[in-house]
């Protein structure tokens, strides 16, 4: 089938199985060919083929409202929907989105790029449509991985408890990034086995009819015995006891076993929880068998060998020289133990937890559960590190308030993905954290100019026994600079002079300090000399510093990737008017105050105005000197 005609899904109602399972082949056709160039989330897609298409086969989107709490996930979705001649834009910029996008189809009922949202978001829906008494299916998709989030398990408390007519679909591949662990992986996996419970329970219902009606009870002891079989083939009945109709396990590429569940799923009243098992990467070899989340989520790659295309660089990825850092002071001091929600393939900490098993903790899909599991291991004198994305830090933000910060805990906080990312779009770009982490007491917050000075700041970090202390880093690799083979400690809160100038004074740090000094550069040529400081230090800045700056009366430019509100700009005008420098000249360049979506990180910044010429025309307007000399 040409799968760039289809507008909408309503041409799968007619298609019988031999027909579904043609089309079911031309996605994955499709999906490996466009991804192998694009890049994007191959392996996830892969498994959801035959599953996405019985969802729209069986239910009227957009009146029935599918949300997908996976949102990388959605792929297939989108081609159903009439997408599939975007996909050539797949997660570039102004293209096509990775992730379900309102403003991209009526189809898209809930944007998702974090995990365990649906079900919460799907309980809202069912209450509008009950109060507007409204006729409408409402099917989230949830992945056992995102099954482990907190308010996921909130979610299923509560729409069980009020009866709401909800259609959750668990899609089981027993992966999510990484393996999944935790005890509830272990209850799906007590489900997956007991496929025989529905049945042999039919079978026992129709026994029970078959016997004259001779009193009540005769008719409780026959509730009693379905009750003990329930309980004997599947062990804990975890959903049914949170009121939901459990339906599974069923084949989730099997249309036969899919479109029967779903139909008896339709009419069964109240919360319904269908549990379908898939394989994520089906379809093509090296997708499939990946056991570690290789595949989850990819740049370009070759069809025929899977082979990764990658750009040839020496240096270092950041999440590795992070982890690997870690995994090198951990040799030396066995109280430095590592925390990841989920994340060990993407923090690089594979290493670290095949030299220290002991010490190397996934708690899955729970970041809250992770910031705090930190705490309490601070509270025993150990060193966690806390190895976790900027986006995803974002949801343990009370956590990191009243576990961490607030009784000032030694737990070393590794802010991976800061800055934009590009690719992931809006749900991912790693730019708040600056402005929601300043403002707590007890917390030094810290990013580095290059991968020897970020090796410097993990061991800074590690030594630091005065209260927690986080680092931001980008994605992808460092500079490529020589690594000092002794690892230093840098003095908390101080700067240092990359070049001297005299015209305007230039604060920035991390990922845009080559910016500021090819600048600077050009700036020198043209008579203008400015001083580039690495202002390492976000919190505390260096205030012996910044008041030498200041009393040279010397404009300031403050350059970072992350949010002006808030931000390390905002600091540094905050500092100047609490010092009585009310006659300085002090202008900031960061992420204005909107979301960026996806699109080479490059291609944002040019968008957003972080350049080296919008930081030569910012100097030129706010310097003296230069103006004189026109």
């Amino acid at each position: 089938m040409d799968l760039l005609t289809i507008k909408d899904p309503s041409f799968l109602k007619s298609m019988n199985k031999k027909q579904l399972e043609a089309l079911s082949q031309d996605i994955r056709d499709f999906l490996v060919q466009k991804l192998s160039v694009t890049g994007g989330h191959i392996g996830p897609n892969l498994g959801v083929v035959e599953l996405t298409v019985a969802l729209h086969k069986e239910f009227n989107s957009p009146v029935d409202k599918i949300l997908w709490d996976v949102g990388h996930q959605s792929y297939v979705h989108k081609i159903l929907t009439g997408r599939a001649d975007q996909f050539d834009t797949l997660r570039q910029y102004k293209g096509l989105c990775g992730f379900p996008k309102m403003v991209e189809s009526e189809h898209d009922v809930w944007e998702t790029g974090h995990s365990s949202t649906s079900l919460s978001g799907a309980m809202g829906m069912a209450i509008a449509r009950d109060l507007k008494k409204e006729k409408s299916h409402i099917i989230p998709v949830i992945g056992d991985g995102a099954l482990t989030g907190g308010m996921a398990l909130e979610a299923l408390n509560h729409i069980g408890a009020e009866k709401k007519d909800i259609i959750v679909v668990l899609n089981d591949n027993e992966m999510s990034i990484a393996p999944n662990v935790g005890a509830l992986h272990n209850v799906l996996g007590q489900l997956r086995t007991a496929g025989k419970y529905n049945r042999a329970k039919d079978e026992l219902e129709m026994l029970l009819k078959k016997i004259p009606a001779v009193g009540g009870k005769l008719a409780s002891t026959a509730e009693r015995v379905k009750d003990s079989l329930k309980y004997l083939l599947v062990s804990g009945m975890f959903f049914e006891e949170l009121g939901f109709t459990y339906l599974g396990p069923v084949d989730g590429h099997n249309y036969d076993d899919l479109i029967e569940n779903i139909r008896y799923a339709k009419k069964t009243s109240g919360p319904v929880l269908l549990h379908v098992l898939t394989k994520k990467g089906k379809g093509y070899q090296p997708a499939e068998i990946d056991k570690v989340g290789t595949w989850h989520g990819t740049g370009p790659y070759k069809i025929e060998t899977g082979a990764f295309v990658k750009a040839v660089t020496n240096a270092p990825a950041w999440s590795s020289l992070v982890s690997e850092t870690v995994r090198r002071l951990a040799r030396e001091d066995e109280r430095i133990v590592a925390i990841t929600p989920a994340m060990p393939v993407g923090s690089k900490l594979e290493g670290f937890a095949s030299e220290f098993p002991d010490r190397m903790f996934d708690v899955g899909i729970a970041e809250q559960h992770a910031a705090t599991v930190a705490a309490g291991l601070a509270t025993q004198k150990m060193k966690p590190f806390l190895a976790i994305y900027s986006t995803f830090l974002q949801r343990a933000y009370d956590q990191v308030v009243h576990d961490i910060c607030r009784p000032n805990l030694n737990v070393f906080i590794g802010i991976d993905r800061a800055g934009l990312v590009g690719a992931d779009g809006e749900t991912h770009q790693g730019v708040f954290d600056i402005s929601f982490l300043r403002n707590l007491p007890n917390l030094v917050l810290m990013m580095p100019k290059d991968e020897n000075e970020g090796q410097h700041m993990v061991n800074t970090a590690i030594k630091y026994d005065d209260g927690p202390i986080a680092m931001r880093f980008p994605r992808g690799n460092g500079l490529g600079v020589q690594l000092d083979e002794e690892l230093k400690t840098i003095p908390i809160g101080s700067w240092e002079v990359l070049k001297e100038g005299k015209d305007a004074a230039i604060l920035t740090f991390g990922t845009t300090i080559p910016m500021a000094m090819e600048a600077a550069a050009t700036l020198e040529k043209q008579g203008v000399s400015v001083k580039v400081i690495n202002a390492r230090f976000i919190k505390p800045m260096d205030e012996s510093m910044l008041h030498d700056v200041l009393k040279t009366n010397m404009p300031i430019l403050t350059i970072e990737e992350a949010m002006l509100e808030g931000g390390f700009g905002s600091a540094v005008l905050e500092f100047a008017h609490d010092h009585k420098y009310h006659g300085a000249v002090i202008d900031r360049m960061g992420i204005p105050d909107q979301f960026i979506e996806h699109g080479s990180v490059d291609k944002l910044l040019e968008e957003i105005s972080l350049t080296k010429e919008n930081v030569i025309a910012k100097i030129k307007k706010i310097s003296p000197q230069k103006q004189k000399r026109a």
